[in-house]
């Protein structure tokens, strides 16, 4: 018997919560190996809130909310969603298929981390699959240095993230590493100040080869690159110490990261649109931020 679509709603489904949990237990043994400097406050832990979209009687899904304020990551959001319903009729037109049915599915896991430590960078990432009378996946994850000194491509830490992306790509196409850390940096990028928010990894969206299995497959290798690569370069630069100078250098960039996401970020307003959590959507600005 063939696969139909609801089965692989399922199936993508299951992953994306798996993979939710496996980014979970990754930095919460990060807080757990928190070495002197962190010796005063006590490990973080994830709270998972379950919401739901929709009302008592009308269904339309959820996620699961998972938050973490410890000691080594600041603020941490590993969210995970599966929501259906209709597009509204200003949001339709935007959205491939949603023009001739404004029916839609849409699953996928988010992330966003914003360490203490200015020299262990934020990061952010997150897989996903939607379905309207099209399908399709999207995604990524890019690298946030807080910190100048650490905001160069030929820096260490941007080298091993951009290692682990391109792995992920090469293991499907010749053509994606390129393809799509060109898209990280022309989205990633403040229109008004003319800088990138960060230094780059890659990002996709709208990808349908033809191939569902061999794009659902790269989708959950980009996941795996990620889990891989950030928590090991947390765990690199979380013990190190740093001055009030570093914090201030680290809270000013805070404050670009917040100016991107509520100004251009797709997601953030994909998710307002389509009644997600607003709580959750919103996880993604830092916890302090400043502008001098």
């Amino acid at each position: 018997m063939s696969e139909t679509m609801d089965d692989r709603k399922k199936r993508a489904s299951e992953w994306f919560r798996s993979l939710q949990r496996q980014l979970c237990g990754a930095f919460e043994r990060l807080e757990a190996r928190g070495g002197d400097l962190y010796a005063d406050a006590a490990a973080g832990r994830f709270v998972e809130t379950p919401w739901k979209r929709g009302g008592a009687d009308d269904d339309q899904g959820g996620g699961v909310m998972a938050m973490l304020h410890g000691r080594v990551f600041e603020k941490a959001g590993v969210h995970f969603s599966e929501v259906h319903g209709e597009f509204s009729e200003e949001f339709r037109h935007q959205i491939p298929g949603a023009s001739e049915d404004p029916r839609f599915w849409a699953c996928g896991v988010s992330l966003i981390a914003h360490p203490l430590n200015p020299h262990a960078p934020a990061a952010h990432m997150n897989t996903r699959m939607i379905v309207t009378t099209e399908n399709w996946f999207g995604g990524g994850g890019d690298l946030n240095p807080m910190h100048p000194a650490y905001r160069t491509r030929a820096h260490d830490d941007t080298e091993a993230f951009h290692s682990a992306m391109r792995a992920a790509c090469d293991a499907h196409s010749p053509h994606y590493y390129e393809e799509y850390a060109a898209w990280c940096d022309r989205y990633f990028h403040l229109p008004h100040r003319n800088e990138p928010r960060g230094v780059g990894g890659i990002f996709y969206d709208r990808l349908n080869t033809g191939d569902w299995e061999k794009d659902f497959e790269f989708t959950q290798d980009v996941g795996r690159a990620f889990l891989g690569i950030y928590p090991a370069l947390v765990e690199k630069r979380m013990d190190q110490q740093w001055s009030d100078e570093d914090r201030e250098k680290q809270l000013i960039q805070r404050g670009r990261y917040a100016e991107y996401n509520l100004l251009y970020d797709r997601g953030t307003t994909f998710g307002l649109k389509t009644g997600g959590n607003v709580e959750s959507i919103l996880s993604s600005l830092p916890p302090l931020a400043r502008w001098p």
